[in-house]
C-alpha cells in the first residue's frame, strides 16, 4: 500500500485533518468574513473539509482544492457530491507547487501542507501569488511548545516556537488578523482518530495490506505518546495580504 492510501484512511474519521474540532475550525472561517462570491483556494486539501465547510457558510463562494493524492480527493469529490457543493468547488489532483490559476483568490487555505512548498515562509511567497492584496490566508502549521529531544526533532522536523512561527509567516508582506491555538484536547481527538481508524481497518483487512496499516499505525502511535505528545503545538493563522 502506498502511504497516501494508508494517510486517507487514517483520516476518514477525521477529514478536518489537523487538530482542530469542528467548532474551531467554523470558527476561524466565520472570522475571514469571506464577501459574496468569495474565491477559495485550499492547497493541500485533503478531503476538501475546511473548503466545504467555507462553501456551506458562503453559498455563492467557489473553491479550487489541489491534493497529490488521488484517494483524497476522490473523497473531497464524493463529500462535495454528498452536501450539495460540487457545482462550486473544482479539485485538482497535482503537487501543490506546481498549480497555477489565472485570477486571484479571496482566500488562500494551507493547513498542515507547508512541506509541499519546502517550508513556512515559501508557503507565505506561494500564497501570496494567489491571494490578492487585501485577501487573507488560513495557514495551518505545527511549532514546538518546548524544545524537543533530539530522536523526536530528528523524526518529526525542525519547528520554531510559537512567536518563530508568528514571525516566520510575517516575513513576507503578511499581517495575522487572529489565530487559534489547539489544545491538547484537540491534539488527542485527531491522534486518536488517525491511529484509531487505522487500527479498525488493519483488523477488518487481515492480510499483507492490514499488517503493513497495523505497523505504520503502531509506529506512529508510539512516536506520538513516547515522543510529542504535549510537546509539539500546532497554531493556525489567519493572515491578511498587505
Amino acid at each position: 500500500m502506498d502511504r497516501q492510501l494508508l494517510s486517507a484512511i487514517a483520516h476518514r474519521d477525521h477529514p478536518i485533518a489537523a487538530p482542530i474540532s469542528d467548532a474551531n475550525l467554523d470558527r476561524l472561517l466565520r472570522r475571514a468574513a469571506l464577501p459574496e462570491g468569495a474565491r477559495i483556494l485550499d492547497l493541500g486539501c485533503g478531503e476538501g473539509e475546511w473548503s466545504l465547510r467555507a462553501l456551506e457558510l458562503v453559498p455563492s463562494a467557489r473553491a479550487d482544492g489541489v491534493d497529490i493524492s488521488p484517494h483524497a480527493v476522490a473523497s473531497a469529490n464524493e463529500a462535495a457530491t454528498r452536501r450539495g457543493v460540487a457545482d462550486r468547488l473544482t479539485l485538482h489532483t497535482s503537487p501543490a507547487d506546481a498549480f497555477t490559476a489565472p485570477q486571484p483568490y479571496d482566500l488562500g487555505l494551507c493547513v498542515g501542507a507547508t512541506h509541499a512548498f519546502g517550508g513556512l515562509t515559501e508557503t507565505m511567497e506561494a500564497l501570496a501569488r494567489f491571494v490578492r492584496p487585501g485577501g487573507l490566508a488560513l495557514l495551518g502549521e505545527a511549532y514546538w511548545e518546548r524544545p524537543p529531544t533530539p530522536e523526536v526533532a530528528e523524526a518529526i522536523g525542525e519547528y520554531p516556537d510559537l512567536a518563530g512561527t508568528v514571525e516566520a509567516a510575517e516575513s513576507k508582506g503578511w499581517l495575522t488578523v487572529y489565530a487559534h491555538v489547539s489544545d491538547l484536547a484537540e491534539w488527542d481527538e485527531y491522534e486518536w482518530s488517525w491511529t484509531g481508524t487505522l487500527a479498525r481497518w488493519a483488523a477488518d483487512n487481515p492480510g499483507p495490506d492490514g499488517e503493513q496499516a497495523l505497523a505504520v499505525m503502531r509506529e506512529h502511535r508510539d512516536m506520538w505518546l513516547d515522543g510529542y505528545r504535549g510537546a509539539l503545538g500546532f497554531v493556525t493563522l489567519l493572515l491578511r495580504r498587505m
